[in-house]
């Protein structure tokens, strides 16, 4: 039987965004809401906080959760996810950021059975942007894909661009930061050292895998996927929350 683990990484320090990990969401920190989700699709036994930060380990374990720690110098969340994932023995790693506190459990189920059937390949979640979501955003990463799912590119960017206005999109992918991985997947990607060009210029972690030829392959997931980038984004998240049903704690 296939073991399929949730590894959630969370770091303290952030440029734009220091402790947001703990920041309050309906009144409950937001890497708890994260692990409620992933503990709904996997298990609680089966969900992980990969941190460098006591705090961040003491909350979630205080919750019943498992902190892994991990050295303070990781490159990217993936590189993180990749020192974690040592320390742990399973078929199947995924990846749930911390930073979309109402992601759907079934989108994460989704994700193991899209990877048991294609062990081969990167597996990668996306939706589509909804109607008050600017395509134009640097803080949404958009999705290009052939027409058989697999991913040509990801960019901060307005994509697929277009000469004629007759030609626009009719609709914008975006990433959905649900990732499916073997750990000999996760360790070439730490071994890589570096953040590759486009990885580095976008600042999107899954292109260091495109820019090596590794197969991508991404999965439609439920609509209403939001993240919390910056502290203005927590309103619109905590509103879209309480539209779900969500009780404030």
């Amino acid at each position: 039987m296939t073991k399929a683990v949730v590894i959630i990484p969370a770091r303290y320090a952030s440029s734009r965004f220091p402790g947001k990990p703990l920041t309050p969401i309906l009144g409950k920190p937001m890497i708890l809401w994260v692990a409620e989700l992933s503990e709904k699709a996997v298990g609680s036994g089966n969900v992980y906080i990969a941190t460098d930060d006591k705090r961040i380990a003491e909350a979630v374990t205080s919750a019943g959760y498992r902190a892994l720690m991990t050295s303070d110098n990781c490159l990217t969340g993936t590189d993180r996810l990749a020192e974690a994932a040592q320390q742990i023995d399973a078929d199947i790693y995924i990846n749930v950021q911390g930073d979309e506190p109402i992601i759907n459990p079934k989108d994460i189920i989704r994700a193991i059975e899209v990877k048991e059937q294609n062990m081969d390949a990167i597996i990668n979640g996306y939706c589509w942007l909804g109607e008050t979501e600017d395509p134009s955003s640097v803080d949404i990463p958009k999705v290009i894909t052939t027409e058989n799912n697999q991913l040509v590119y990801m960019s901060r960017s307005a994509i697929p661009g277009y000469k004629a206005a007759k030609d626009a999109p009719t609709g914008y992918k975006k990433q959905v930061c649900i990732y499916a991985f073997t750990k000999e997947e996760l360790l070439w990607f730490s071994d890589f050292g570096r953040k590759s060009e486009l990885e580095a210029c976008e600042d999107i972690e899954i292109l260091r895998f495109l820019e090596a030829d590794k197969s991508i392959y991404m999965y439609e997931t439920h609509p209403g996927s939001l993240a919390v980038d910056k502290p203005e984004d927590i309103l619109a998240v905590e509103n879209a929350m309480i539209k779900e049903g969500y009780e404030p704690q």
